[in-house]
């Protein structure tokens, strides 16, 4: 994990996923053992169209990707 990811803020709010589909980030939880953080956020199962909640590790949901050689970011802050 870089500096500039452990320094990184997620805020509540949308964010666009690499692969489509919008994540609504409800907040940060911390493991009660750890303290590591992660991410809460709903999300839209394509499959079944239900709204689901998730959590992934805060550097994971800030990490970029890689789609057909280009580096993009996992979630995206969707400008509202």
């Amino acid at each position: 994990m870089s500096n500039k990811t452990k320094t990184l803020d997620v805020k509540p709010g949308k964010y666009l996923h690499y692969k489509g589909g919008i994540a609504t980030v409800i907040g940060i939880a911390k493991h009660s053992e750890t303290q590591e953080e992660f991410v809460v956020y709903a999300h839209v199962e394509r499959q079944t169209g239900k709204n689901r909640l998730w959590i992934r590790p805060k550097n994971m949901f800030l990490e970029t990707v890689e789609v057909d050689g280009k580096k993009v970011p996992r979630f995206a802050p969707v400008k509202e």
